[in-house]
C-alpha cells in the first residue's frame, strides 16, 4: 500500500484512491511487480531516485569537465541509482597536456577514481553502488582496458564493456590491421584478430571485458535521429543516450496468459 499510495499520487486527484487500489491489484498478486528502487523509495518519505539506472553525460577531455562528471555520479549514486559512463572520451595514457606540459594518466586512472567514489558513497544509504564503464575498441588504450580486471584490486565497483563497431568485426574476418585512435590521431597499429582474442581470453579467465555491438544498437535505435548510444545501465540489458534513464519492472506472463486449450480441456489455468 505504502507504494500504491505513493505512485497514485502522479494521477489527478480527485482519482488517486482508485489508481492506488487498481496498482494495488496486480501488485497484491504478483502480476507486475516495480524494480527495487521503487519498492524500496515509493512513500519511503525519503528523498531518493525512483529510477533504476542512468547513463551519464559525455565526459570532456578536461581535468574540470572529468571531475564535474565525477561529482554528477556521486550525487545520482548517493540517491539510489546506478550509473553508467563511456571513458573513450579520454585522452590516452602517455598523451600530452600541452597546457601544463605534462603526459595524460589515461581514462583507466579515473575509472579508479569513480571506483573509489563508489566504494565511499553507499547508494541511497543502505546498498552497493553500480556502475558501468564502457570503451570503444579503437581507443588507444583498449588493451590496458580489456586485461584492467587481472588486477583484483582494481575496479571492482565496474563492470566494464567494449563497445565494438562494425568496421572491427570485418577487420577481424578479414585478419587486417587495426588502428588505435583518439581524435583523428593514430596512436599505434594492432593485429585486429589479436586484439579480439584478447578479449576473449579475458572474458574466458575473469568474465569481463563484456561486449557491445554498438552500430548494432545504434542502428536498431528508434531514436537514432536525434541521439547517439555508447554505453548502457550497470547490468548492460538497457543500451542508453547521455542522461537517458530505465525504469524496470517484472510482468509475470503466467498470470497474465489464459491458455484457451486449458478450458477445453476442462483443466484448470491456475493449476498450470
Amino acid at each position: 500500500w505504502r507504494v500504491c499510495r505513493a505512485v497514485a499520487m502522479a494521477e489527478v486527484q480527485g482519482r488517486r484512491a482508485q489508481w492506488a487500489e487498481k496498482f494495488h491489484e496486480v501488485l497484491s498478486d504478483y502480476r507486475f511487480l516495480p524494480a527495487g528502487r521503487i519498492l524500496a523509495g515509493a512513500g519511503s518519505g525519503r528523498l531518493v531516485t525512483l529510477f533504476n539506472c542512468f547513463v551519464m553525460g559525455r565526459i570532456p577531455d578536461s581535468l574540470a569537465g572529468i571531475f564535474d562528471n565525477l561529482k554528477e555520479a556521486a550525487l545520482t549514486m548517493q540517491q539510489g541509482g546506478g550509473i553508467g559512463h563511456d571513458f573513450s572520451t579520454i585522452r590516452p595514457s602517455g598523451a600530452p597536456v600541452r597546457g601544463v606540459g605534462a603526459d595524460a594518466s589515461g581514462p583507466l586512472s579515473f575509472m579508479d577514481v569513480w571506483d573509489s567514489m563508489c566504494r565511499t558513497i553507499m547508494s541511497a544509504g543502505t546498498r552497493r553502488g553500480a556502475m558501468m564503464g564502457t570503451m570503444r575498441c579503437d581507443h588507444p588504450d583498449i588493451e590496458s582496458f580489456i586485461a584492467v580486471k587481472r588486477d583484483k584490486s582494481r575496479l571492482r565497483n565496474f563492470n566494464i564493456s567494449v563497445l565494438v563497431t562494425d568496421a572491427f568485426m570485418r577487420t577481424v574476418k578479414a585478419d587486417g590491421d587495426w588502428p588505435l585512435i583518439f581524435e583523428s590521431v593514430t596512436y599505434r597499429t594492432v593485429r585486429a584478430r589479436s586484439l579480439w582474442e584478447q578479449i576473449m581470453r579475458a572474458t574466458y579467465d575473469y568474465a569481463e571485458p563484456g561486449v557491445i555491438f554498438i552500430d548494432k544498437v545504434n542502428a536498431d535505435n528508434n531514436l537514432a535521429y536525434c541521439e547517439s548510444i555508447q554505453c548502457t545501465n550497470p547490468c548492460g540489458e538497457q543500451p542508453l543516450p547521455p542522461y537517458g534513464a530505465c525504469l524496470l519492472g517484472s510482468i509475470n506472463l503466467s498470470r497474465l496468459v489464459r491458455l484457451p486449450f486449458a478450458e477445453a480441456a476442462d483443466v484448470d489455468p491456475e493449476e498450470l
